[in-house]
């Protein structure tokens, strides 16, 4: 059996209870005394027998009986009274286990109620409750420090062999699983807003223009064949040269004459992209195209060596970066504290969230902390010393029952007393 230590209240109950039973026990001895002063006087000679003297000895005596039985009912719920294994009696250490059951049951579904629970919960602010906690230094020093010697192992199992194959596998479904058409075209529509689209071109130009420069020679051979292949070699001879520097000239010309912004070319070709974002969007096969084409880079073997490479590069920049308690990852968590207190303390639509969240958490969790507080209960009290359980219900309840002794012995000598002045009125008996 499980035994405790006895606490400083209850040292305090239990010499309360000491004198309330003192008390209850002298009035008793009273009684008893004057039952026996109520035969001892007359018999000595010191006062004659009379109605009065008579209907006193009924109380006193009654007093007695009412104490005794009151005294006898009070003791036989936590003890056998003077030791003697009276049956029906020790009732609440005998009925422990029952006890303890009834007792958690009562606990569990009659004070943690749902109406019980939420009164308490709307009495606390828990956002600011937890606003003040992560506004404490040493609460915010204490995450960053936990979570900062958590980042290997979190790294340990994000990588795990296979960091690279399983951020090329998921890389497409965080993005949007297999249907990557919204995202590309999305993508496009933002870059032609923005007229970086433009850039683009103007990166092909270039690109055709120096190739142009590159080989100018090569053209112009190829310009000058073509001559006279199709007007014969005299003509080729006499304006084969001519030719091809014309043709030359007048594509340099129009390339130069693409590069202001607003020529009819640059138009065109947004004009051209807008509808290839429309068609992508609209055209579920040219989507599906998109998204496989997409797909199909990511997961290439060239792009899994390079997330492997980024991966590596990124460990180690992070593994460096959390030795450091004043780091870019420590002071990025504390600012992310911050602002989280912050919302907290301030955001009605975040405060909102988070007692919701609360109250959902607890109220589903409630009938399992129910059932487990009333199991907990019970096999506490069923873990208790037979003497030990009644020593701790009597230093809670004991006082008050004390209060029954004193009502029963005063009950007693006024009902005796009673009862004998009218037994005597109406027939003369002497009750005694």
């Amino acid at each position: 059996m499980t035994s405790y230590p006895e606490s400083d209240a209850d040292k305090a109950a239990r010499q309360t209870l000491k004198r309330y039973q003192r008390g209850a026990t002298g009035l008793l001895v009273f009684m008893g005394g004057l039952t026996v002063a109520g035969y001892a006087a007359p018999a000595a000679g010191w006062v004659k027998d009379g109605f009065w003297l008579e209907m006193l000895r009924a109380g006193a005596r009654a007093g007695v009986v009412g104490g005794l039985a009151d005294w006898f009912a009070v003791v036989a719920l936590f003890r056998h009274p003077l030791g003697i294994p009276i049956p029906h009696t020790a009732i609440l250490p005998a009925q422990k286990e029952r006890l303890g059951r009834a007792l958690g049951r009562f606990v569990s579904g009659q004070v943690f109620t749902e109406k019980e629970v939420s009164r308490v919960l709307a009495q606390v602010d828990l956002p600011t409750f937890l606003a003040n906690m992560m506004d404490d230094p040493a609460t915010r020093e204490t995450i960053t420090r936990s979570l900062l010697s958590s980042m290997p192992q979190m790294l340990d199992r994000l990588e795990d062999g296979r960091a690279s194959t399983a951020i090329s596998k998921a890389l497409p479904r965080l993005l949007g699983g297999n249907n990557l058409a919204p995202i590309v075209a999305k993508a496009l529509r933002s870059l032609v807003d923005d007229d970086r689209h433009q850039e683009v071109l103007s990166y092909f130009l270039s690109q055709i223009k120096d190739g142009l420069q590159a080989k100018e020679g090569a053209l112009r051979s190829m310009i000058e064949d073509r001559v006279r292949e199709q007007g014969g070699r005299i003509l080729g001879w006499a304006i084969g040269g001519s030719i091809a520097t014309r043709v030359l000239m007048a594509a340099s010309k129009e390339l130069e004459r693409v590069d202001p912004q607003n020529s009819s070319l640059r138009e065109g070709f947004t004009t051209w992209v807008r509808g290839q974002i429309d068609r992508i969007e609209t055209d579920p096969e040219r989507g599906a195209e998109i998204s496989q084409t997409v797909m199909g880079v990511l997961s290439h073997e060239s792009v899994t060596v390079w997330w492997g490479d980024i991966w590596q590069r990124f460990r180690r920049m992070v593994e460096a970066d959390v030795e450091d308690p004043d780091g870019r990852i420590a002071s990025v968590i504390q600012e992310a504290l911050a602002g989280m207190a912050q919302q907290a303390r301030h955001d009605a639509v975040l405060r909102h969230k988070i007692m919701e969240s609360v109250n959902k958490a607890v109220f589903k969790a409630l009938p399992f902390v129910r059932e487990q507080m009333a199991d907990f209960i019970a096999k506490v009290v069923a873990g208790w010393d037979a003497v030990q359980i009644a020593e701790k219900l009597e230093l809670r309840v004991g006082k008050d029952l004390q209060f029954v002794r004193f009502n029963g012995t005063l009950v007693g000598f006024g009902v005796g007393a009673l009862l004998f002045a009218i037994l005597r009125g109406l027939f003369g008996i002497n009750a005694q």
